[in-house]
């Protein structure tokens, strides 16, 4: 594996890249299904079994980690997994319309999260509840969306954190332009500047939008970090039928690097994101980091994946589970207490405690409501039809039908 270095600066064209010979279909497919523990190329800093591996690329990115940092970043995971049980639950209840499982992606969404500046702008998609999390966003803010109720109340500006987006892949686009500003503004070039996060799924890949903003990203040097979250399963479709090579390798193509990351590693997650930033912040233009995790339940609450795979993988992965790496690390380095444990997990279910209680009381939205912020400014026609639509409304109220 090359050193961050050499990512900085694509290989030229005409290079060894160039010149090498292409695999066999046969040869590339044997290869993707033989990358089910990611591949030689995986940037791992803490195994499964919670040991910490050395890395001579990417420890210096973690070197300010200390124990009481690493006791942080398993307390976020902790309390956004609480979070993501206890809304799945309410939708299951029907307090919900639907929710969108993190279960298994915690490590990847806080590593990438807590990797960013206060100035990093960042694009989620609509299961970014970790990176949220990490943004200032609370639990509470994300239920109106899921219930239907508004688009989400946390101020962008502010938090920067954009909206959720529900089409798959359109926040690409938004997180290119928002970049290219960054880029145009003068608010890159050096260790100071600024620089997005965009966050996808690999099979939002497949969208014309995710590539549309790979190539204006790329040609004008947008400082923006393409984070994907390679969890195995495009809804009910593996990863082998959405690319046939790593998803990461895609970024030579556009003439950027890529790097794929153990996803469950929030250790390996954070530093990579680190760098990746860095890049991006120094003028060097986008990067795309493929987070090789795995999604451990649903797609949404009206999936069923029991449909699709086979419960041996679903296993398999849950030896690998991100939390459990680090609370291990913790106990066999002696940086927690038991009682630290048990503290975390008082806070958890005073988090639930409250995300249930919030949801219980959630007003019934305005029926006009839905005419609200349409457009930045007031619209004579949207007007009418508000008026138009509550007279409509008021004459069920009468009893008349």
């Amino acid at each position: 594996m090359s050193s961050p270095e050499q990512w900085t600066h694509p290989e030229p064209r005409g290079g060894p890249a160039a010149t090498a010979a292409a695999p066999t279909a046969e040869q590339v497919i044997a290869g993707l299904r033989a990358t089910s523990e990611g591949g030689p190329e995986l940037v791992q800093l803490l195994t499964p079994e919670g040991e910490r591996v050395e890395n001579a690329e990417f420890d210096r990115y973690v070197a300010d980690v200390t124990a009481e940092d690493l006791r942080g970043l398993y307390r976020d995971m902790v309390l956004v997994r609480r979070v993501d049980r206890e809304a799945n639950a309410l939708q299951r209840q029907g307090q919900l319309g639907i929710w969108v499982p993190l279960l298994g992606q915690e490590a990847a969404q806080i590593g990438a999260g807590r990797a960013m500046r206060p100035t990093d702008m960042a694009f989620p998609s609509y299961r970014e509840h970790g990176v949220a999390w990490c943004k200032g966003v609370h639990p509470t803010e994300l239920l109106g969306i899921f219930r239907g109720t508004d688009h989400g109340t946390w101020d962008s500006v502010e938090t920067r954190f954009h909206p959720y987006t529900i089409v798959i892949g359109n926040q690409v686009l938004n997180a290119a332009g928002y970049a290219m500003g960054q880029r145009f503004d003068g608010k890159v070039g050096d260790a100071d500047g600024e620089a997005t996060m965009c966050f996808f799924g690999d099979g939002a890949t497949s969208q014309g939008d995710v590539h549309e903003g790979f190539v204006w990203a790329s040609v004008y040097d947008a400082p923006l970090v393409f984070f994907c979250q390679n969890n195995q399963w495009a809804i009910s479709e593996p990863t082998e039928r959405q690319t046939r090579l790593p998803l990461y390798q895609r970024a030579r193509g556009y003439g950027f690097p890529g790097i794929r990351v153990d996803g469950n590693d929030v250790l390996a997650t954070l530093a990579v994101s680190r760098w990746a930033l860095d890049v991006c912040r120094q003028g060097n233009g986008p990067v795309l980091i493929e987070a090789f995790t795995y999604r451990m339940d649903a797609h949404t609450t009206t999936d069923d994946p029991t449909r699709y795979r086979l419960s041996d993988e679903l296993e398999a992965w849950k030896l690998k589970d991100p939390i459990e790496r680090v609370r291990v690390n913790l106990v066999r380095h002696e940086h927690a207490e038991q009682d630290f444990f048990d503290s975390v997990q008082a806070e958890a279910d005073e988090l639930a405690a409250e995300l249930r209680e919030f949801c219980f009381s959630m007003p019934e939205p305005p029926v006009g409501q839905m005419f609200d912020h349409v457009y930045a400014e007031a619209s004579p026609l949207v007007a009418a039809q508000r008026e138009e639509f509550l007279a409509y409304q008021a004459g069920f109220a009468g009893g008349e039908h």
